[in-house]
Order: C-alpha cells, then sequence, then structure tokens
C-alpha cells in the first residue's frame, strides 16, 4: 500500500505538488493521469526516495521508502528507462543491484528470462532499443520480488507483442495481491489495463475512482441519434428535459433520457430515426473534460 499525506513539493515559487493526499491500495492496477506538468514524476519520486517533499508524507507499507536498507524488496520502480550506464551489460547492471539489496544472484536470471531479455543479458546496454531498456527496466523493478510496483510510461517504445505482455503482467501483479502503480499517457492502454484510476492536475488531485465511475461520469456520453428531422426531435427531447447537442456528422448526442425513451418518443411524434445508439464515453473522452482547467501547456491557443 502507498500513503501520500497532505504531500507538497515546491521548487522556489513553483509548487509541483500541493497537499496531495490518497491511497493506492493492494490487488489493483492503478492508473495515475494528469496533464503535462501535472506532478506526476514529482510524486513518483518522492514515494521511492528520490526527492524529498517540503512538506506532508508519504508511506510504502506504513514505512518511508528511504528508511528501508533493502529497498528493492520492497517497492520496484521504472521511472526512467534510459537512466543506466550504457556501458555494463544488462546482467551486470541487475547484479549491481542485486547484490546492493541482498537479493541472490539467481534471482537475476529468473527476472531476465521473465521480461525476455535472456538472449541479450551480457550485452552493453548502450546497443539496447528503446523496448528493450523498458524490459530491463521492468527486470529492475521486479528484481527483489516486491509487493509494491511502480511504472512511469512503461509502454513506450514496446511494440504490439510488448505491449500486451505489460498489460498482462500488470493484472497479473494485482492478481496476486500487490500494488501496481503505473503513470502513462497513452490513454488506449491506460483503458485496457487499470482497474481504478487516480489524476492530478496542477499538483493536485482531481479525482481517486474506479475506472467505471470515471468515465461514467463524462460530460461526453450520453445517446447518439441520426433522423431526417433532427431540430424537431431535439424539440421535442429538449421539452422532455434533455440536453440535445450536435455531434459527428449530423448526429444529435442526448444526456438524461435513456435510448428506449428517446425511441417511444420519437414514435409518439412520427419522427422516423436512422440510429440509436448508447455512446460510453472513452477514458480519453473522460479524462480531457476533467482537466481541461489544468493544461498547462494548449495547443492551439496561437502565441501571446
Amino acid at each position: 500500500m502507498i500513503e501520500l499525506n497532505a504531500l507538497t513539493r515546491r521548487y522556489g515559487r513553483t509548487t509541483a505538488v500541493d497537499d496531495l493526499t490518497l491511497t493506492v491500495r493492494p490487488g489493483h492496477v492503478t492508473g495515475f493521469l494528469g496533464p503535462n506538468g501535472a506532478g506526476k514524476s514529482t510524486t513518483l519520486r518522492m514515494i521511492i526516495g528520490l526527492t524529498e517533499p517540503t512538506s506532508g508524507t508519504v508511506t510504502v507499507d506504513g514505512v518511508r521508502f528511504a528508511d528501508r536498507p533493502r529497498g528493492l524488496r520492497h517497492a520496484g520502480a521504472l521511472l526512467d528507462a534510459g537512466d543506466v550506464h550504457g556501458g555494463r551489460s544488462a546482467v551486470a547492471h541487475l547484479w549491481a543491484l542485486a547484490r546492493s539489496n541482498g537479493i541472490a544472484r539467481g534471482r537475476v536470471d529468473e527476472v531476465l528470462r521473465e521480461v525476455g531479455l535472456s538472449a541479450a543479458a551480457r550485452r552493453r546496454i548502450g546497443g539496447f532499443s528503446l523496448g528493450m531498456r523498458q524490459r530491463l527496466g521492468i527486470a529492475a523493478a521486479l528484481l527483489g520480488d516486491p509487493p509494491v510496483l511502480l511504472f512511469d510510461e512503461p509502454f513506450n517504445g514496446l511494440d504490439p507483442e510488448g505491449v500486451r505482455w505489460v498489460r498482462d503482467l500488470f493484472r497479473r501483479l494485482a492478481a496476486e495481491g500487490r500494488t501496481v502503480f503505473v503513470s502513462s499517457h497513452l490513454m488506449s492502454e491506460m483503458q485496457n489495463c487499470v482497474d481504478r484510476l487516480v489524476v492530478i492536475g496542477r499538483g493536485r488531485l482531481i479525482a481517486e475512482q474506479s475506472l467505471a465511475e470515471f468515465a461514467a461520469g463524462s460530460t461526453r456520453a450520453g445517446v447518439s441519434v441520426r433522423t431526417p428531422d433532427a431540430a424537431g426531435l431535439a424539440a421535442v427531447l429538449a421539452a422532455e428535459g434533455a440536453d440535445v447537442r450536435p455531434g459527428d456528422a449530423g448526429a444529435l448526442i442526448v444526456t438524461g433520457l435513456t435510448a428506449a425513451r428517446i425511441g417511444d418518443l420519437a414514435l409518439a411524434h412520427r419522427i422516423g430515426l436512422h440510429e440509436l445508439s448508447t455512446r460510453t464515453a472513452s477514458l480519453e473522452d473522460a479524462f480531457m473534460a476533467l482537466t481541461a482547467d489544468s493544461v498547462e501547456y494548449l495547443a492551439g491557443e496561437g502565441i501571446r
């Protein structure tokens, strides 16, 4: 379990993380979302003791990570796949981590097999592709067989097979009762692998809920309707208290009424329908709607 209590980090006059309180529980894959500059990387670094909080506390299973002499046995993390010595081999890199954390050498071979790097174990990391470095970073996170795991942008550079493997790995780790905390900008992959979401903006908590609850709260969900009499149907639905707005390719997006009720009203008013379907908001839809006021750099604004 990861617990943050009023966690704050300031850099001069800039507040990167602002009074953040949340709990990341075991048994789930928890996604960590936010626009660029929201404070996600700073938060992850504070969890594993690489950045000191300005105020507040963060613990891993009730103890500050920095107070654990053999930290990799308690929490593993992939924060930057490029942050490794390019002149070392993969096996030498992992063996150094194992020795410093009292981990048996045999575990190095196990994690290399698990991430698919056994054949490249003695190659220099400097010659690895980004996808191979990601796999090595995941191997390092798994090395101590820890109950808590953190991953920052783990899908970058992976081919489709690698993406599916990482997705399945996260689900398996959570099913084993571990705490899995994943940050990524790839919304489609997050939607496919996470159970719960933590969303921050400008360093502050915006949402902490299940994936289903988060998507259901989007204003972009509703019922999609296509009709040759869009104006007439819109007037009928508005009179029933529905919110009606234009959608793609001439469709109407209706919220506040079920598809069945819309169909009944159209029939009663002799309005023909060409399409009537429930529209579920994607994770990307919900995220964009919720964080619109927290985006620091917005494309299309022009130069001011």
